[in-house]
C-alpha cells in the first residue's frame, strides 16, 4: 500500500533529524520510495522564532495503517520526541525535534480514536501541500476527490514555505 508521510522538525539539528527520520521511514518501504526536497516553513498554529523544516516521503509498505502508525511513533521516540498525554488544547501545537504524520494511506478513509487518514487539516496547510505536491501531484484525496495539485492551487494558507533543495 502507498503511504504519504510528512516529516517536520523545528528543534535541535533539524537537517540531521529530518535526514535520519527519512532513512528510518524508507526502511518501512517494501520497494522504492520518494523524498521531496526540504522545505522551510513558518510555524503554523503557535508562535515561535524557530521555523520548521519539512519533507514529504512516499513509501510502498506492507504494514497496515495502525502498524505504520506504531512504527512512526517508535521512530519519533528514538529521535527524541516526547509526547505528553492530556495536553491542553492551547498547547497542541508546539516545537518538536521530529513529527511524522500520515497524510495518505492508499485511498483509505480512516476515522478512529488513534488515527485519522487522510490527515484532517492537510488541505488547509501550505507546508504540507507543497512537499506532497512535489512527489505526488496527481494523488487524489479520497475524501475530497481532488488532486494534491488542485488542493495546493486552491489553498488559502498564505504562510511562507521556502523550498531549500
Amino acid at each position: 500500500m502507498i503511504a504519504v508521510l510528512l516529516l517536520g522538525s523545528n528543534r535541535g539539528d533539524k537537517v540531521s533529524l529530518i535526514e535520519k527520520a527519512s532513512g528510518m521511514v524508507q526502511e518501512l518501504s517494501k520497494g522504492e520510495s520518494k523524498l521531496s526536497s526540504l522545505y522551510e516553513s513558518e510555524p503554523w498554529g503557535f508562535d515561535t522564532d524557530e521555523w520548521f523544516l519539512n519533507r514529504a516521503v512516499l513509501i510502498d509498505t506492507n504494514l497496515d495503517p495502525y502498524e505504520l502508525l506504531n512504527k512512526i511513533l517508535l521512530i519519533e521516540k528514538e529521535l527524541g520526541r516526547v509526547r505528553e498525554i492530556g495536553i491542553p488544547a492551547e498547547k497542541v501545537y508546539s516545537s518538536r525535534e521530529i513529527d511524522i504524520d500520515i497524510i495518505f494511506y492508499s485511498n483509505l478513509l480512516i476515522d478512529s480514536k488513534s488515527l485519522i487518514v487522510p490527515h484532517p487539516r492537510m488541505h488547509l496547510r501550505r507546508f504540507v501541500l507543497e512537499p506532497v505536491c512535489e512527489i505526488a501531484p496527481d494523488y487524489v484525496h479520497p475524501g475530497l476527490r481532488v488532486t494534491v495539485r488542485q488542493l495546493l492551487t486552491e489553498c488559502e494558507d498564505t504562510s511562507k514555505v521556502i523550498k531549500k533543495g
